[in-house]
């Protein structure tokens, strides 16, 4: 499969390419619409809305990455980084605990 540069592409094509490749891993296990749906919990409405345009809900994204042995991946989404950029961040401890009014 090709390597996918998501800096260049918008919300929506990204929606779009997460919803084929979830369709290419349903097929490739060979699992229809109908009994994904039936595993995730959803109607088959839902599962081939998704396929079509991306759009779903995050609770049901989630639960189809499970039912495709994904879900692990969904872990690192927001992960803060390891490595600080400068040993200025080294310094700075403390961890947010809300944005600043602007």
């Amino acid at each position: 499969m090709a390597d996918i540069n998501f800096n260049l592409m918008s919300p929506i094509d990204i929606m779009i390419s997460v919803a084929q490749r979830a369709k290419t891993l349903r097929l490739e296990q060979n699992i229809t619409q109908q009994a994904l749906a039936d595993n995730v919990g959803i109607a088959v409405g839902t599962v081939k809305r998704f396929e079509k345009s991306g759009e779903i809900q995050f609770n049901h994204l989630l639960r189809i990455a499970l039912v495709l042995g994904k879900l692990e991946e969904f872990n690192n989404i927001f992960a803060a980084d390891d490595i600080p950029a400068s040993l200025y961040e080294l310094k700075d401890t403390k961890k947010r605990q809300r944005a600043r009014k602007k």
